[in-house]
């Protein structure tokens, strides 16, 4: 798997054949889900389905979002599929507190089975940094933001813009990767979803959820430094090299260790292209 995963894309579990054209459609990673895609009378099929997937490893990364810790089907769902040899992470829907991510930690997965938190409520997101420091088996938070966007009663997008920023500062005071951009729910607004994710690379985001194939390149564009990003980073790493020291470059920019850490991040991204 990349060190810098940028497109992480949604197959719901009960769908095996779907699943099958996820795994085959470039994305870094792929999250099968057991959760909202998936009726409550399909739950079943969708864990025996998932489990089977997983007896062997998959073509790429593949994450599993079992169902919130507190339904009927979450003990069931990770009983399943958390000790399976092709299983790359878990996802934990609807997480409220950082004794959720011990308890799963702890009792319920592999030790060291990496685990991703999603903040989907009020409540969620005031707990972020204590989540995001809750285990070290933790890699990395995320909002979902359709629940949440209902949670608050929130009308217009940048009514979400507090909490995705509340979340990236978490992340990042916890020393986790910077959290992927929740899904963009309308697959044919391709233009809208560049837009949104230029928006959300702006706030900090790393990449993005994903519902549909088609989507994948529109966010992998997005979250790419462009060539004039990267011309600046080269300047900027090559004047580093020759002075370690902070320093006024000839056109005036001033540069020191962060601006200098953040270019070479950006020339990191850009070896993908």
């Amino acid at each position: 798997m990349t060190a810098f995963p940028l497109t992480w894309l949604y197959a719901p579990g009960d769908r095996p054949h779907v699943v099958a054209k996820a795994l085959a459609s470039g994305a870094d990673i792929v999250v099968v889900d057991l959760e909202d895609a998936v009726a409550p009378d399909r739950k079943a099929y969708a864990r025996a389905a998932t489990a089977e997937l997983l007896a062997e490893l998959p073509p790429v990364p593949v994450h599993v979002r079992v169902n919130a810790l507190d339904s009927p089907w979450a003990g069931q769902d990770l009983a399943a599929v958390a000790p399976a040899p092709g299983l790359c992470a878990l996802r934990l829907p609807k997480i409220t507190s950082p004794a959720e991510v011990v308890r799963i930690a702890q009792h319920a997965v592999p030790a060291g089975l990496p685990l991703y938190a999603l903040l989907e409520t009020a409540l969620g997101v005031e707990q972020a940094y204590a989540v995001a420091t809750a285990h070290p088996s933790l890699r990395g938070i995320a909002l979902g933001e359709a629940d949440l966007r209902a949670d608050l009663g929130v009308r217009h997008d940048a009514g979400l813009d507090w909490s995705r920023s509340r979340v990236i500062v978490a992340a990042r005071a916890a020393g986790l990767p910077p959290p992927a951009q929740s899904v963009h729910p309308d697959i044919h607004d391709l233009e809208g979803l560049a837009a949104s994710c230029a928006h959300g690379r702006a706030l900090g985001f790393l990449g993005r959820t994903a519902i549909h194939p088609r989507q994948l390149p529109v966010i992998e564009r997005a979250f790419l430094p462009t060539e004039e990003e990267i011309e600046q980073a080269e300047t900027i790493v090559k004047a580093a090299a020759a002075d370690p020291g902070a320093q006024a470059l000839p056109d005036g920019r001033f540069i020191d260790t962060a601006v200098v850490t953040a270019a070479q991040r950006t020339l990191s991204l850009a070896r993908r292209r």
